[in-house]
């Protein structure tokens, strides 16, 4: 099994990268954000799935082991193979994938290309019993709610989904529920 690689970024794809490791390149398919974030010629070093099939090795390539636990725990959900897992956490970081299953937040999964009602609500029941959860992400039915919100309007607004989740995570714990305030801290990310 490969675990890690180490080595230079020569080819960019939609949803992959080729790391040349020792005269040979490898293929790995990673998260938007790591495809938007590497340049040709940088030095990356990700950890790594293989994912082996009959007629087929593909390896997939992500940021910390914290992605590829919960990635591994993704496909292992009925419905839920490694593209899908992989665009899950190409839509939602690790933090809002936790906080969706400990809240129960179906919906959440549902913003995934691919994942249907029926997908999202096996992957809470798959994932709440193997993730482990921090108290800080427990957070209330109203305040889901109004971050909700707050992320749709950061999208109408242009913003990315993920681009949307990071500036929500900058919102401090005792941000009051309103909207408009809410919305005014979450767009000082962005400047």
């Amino acid at each position: 099994m490969i675990a890690s690689i180490q080595g230079q970024v020569i080819q960019i794809g939609e949803d992959s990268l080729v790391v040349k490791v020792g005269g040979i390149g490898y293929l790995v398919y990673v998260t938007e954000f790591l495809v938007q974030s590497q340049r040709r010629g940088e030095a990356i070093s990700l950890f790594t799935h293989l994912v082996v099939r009959e007629d087929s090795l593909t390896l997939f390539g992500f940021r910390d082991q914290e992605e590829v636990t919960l990635f591994q725990e993704l496909i292992k959900v009925n419905g839920v193979g490694p593209r899908l897992a992989l665009e899950t956490l190409s839509t939602h970081n690790p933090d809002v994938i936790k906080r969706a299953v400990l809240n129960k937040q179906e919906e959440i999964f549902a913003q995934v290309s691919g994942i249907g009602k029926k997908t999202a609500q096996k992957i809470l029941l798959t994932l709440e019993d193997r993730i482990s959860f921090t108290d800080a992400m427990v957070i209330s039915p109203e305040t889901a709610g109004i971050n909700a919100e707050v992320q749709q309007a950061l999208v109408t607004l242009g913003y990315s989904v993920l681009e949307a989740q990071a500036a929500l995570q900058t919102l401090p714990d005792d941000a009051p529920l309103d909207l408009e305030t809410r919305l005014t801290i979450a767009l000082r990310f962005f400047s």
